[in-house]
């Protein structure tokens, strides 16, 4: 699972070939906080802004997105939080600088900053949705995650017995690929993340 992130730095999007986000957001990323997106546009990708943790179109409170941050790509297809996204294909791009996950040490968790190895920033892959909250439009967004149990390097985070989780990373060249994709070949796109990241201990950032 991934719970929090650090979204792109407005002055790095060029890095990704993208326009800078013509809007404010925070930094450190946490569920239900507004976070960058990238949603298919009619001739290139679009900034917008969405909650972390889809908010189905059919809820009545916000805090729903405090437990759908992540949807398992072994049943996004299914569960009644994230069909509707998925089946309308409503698929996004999350730009970020890293991502943080647990390593259990001693028995304790230390949380671990992920991020390439060259400093790059990187695109994950995510599904977003549209409700209306109290009379308000709300965006939100959740991202896809695949099993990691056999990931050389993802495997090590997480509690020693719980799933390994991954997030999915969708490379430059498969980008606007995948925000144009349907339901149906959405699944091609689902693959292990490379070996270009590399995981430094959160307090050496402080």
């Amino acid at each position: 699972m991934c719970a929090n992130f650090k979204a792109i730095k407005r002055n790095r999007a060029y890095l990704l070939g993208l326009s800078e986000p013509p809007f404010d957001f925070p930094e450190d990323i946490f569920p239900l906080y507004d976070a960058p997106i990238l949603i298919h546009g009619a001739d290139h990708p679009e900034w917008d802004l969405a909650k972390f943790g889809l908010i189905p179109f059919w809820a009545k409170e916000l805090k729903y997105g405090r437990h759908t941050y992540n949807a398992r790509t072994e049943t996004v297809a299914e569960k009644p939080s994230f069909r509707h996204a998925w089946h309308k294909n409503q698929f996004a791009l999350i730009p970020v600088e890293a991502i943080f996950e647990p390593k259990y040490i001693d028995g304790k968790p230390q949380w671990y900053e992920i991020a390439r190895e060259d400093g790059l920033p990187f695109t994950m892959a995510a599904i977003y949705e549209n409700a209306v909250i109290n009379d308000q439009p709300i965006r939100s967004m959740s991202l896809l995650t695949m099993n990691a149990d056999q990931h050389p390097f993802m495997k090590q985070f997480h509690a020693p017995n719980h799933e390994k989780r991954s997030i999915i990373i969708i490379p430059e060249k498969n980008r606007i690929d995948w925000l144009n994709c349907t339901s149906n070949e959405a699944t091609q796109f689902f693959v292990a993340m490379q070996d270009e990241y590399i995981a430094t201990p959160k307090n050496t950032h402080q």
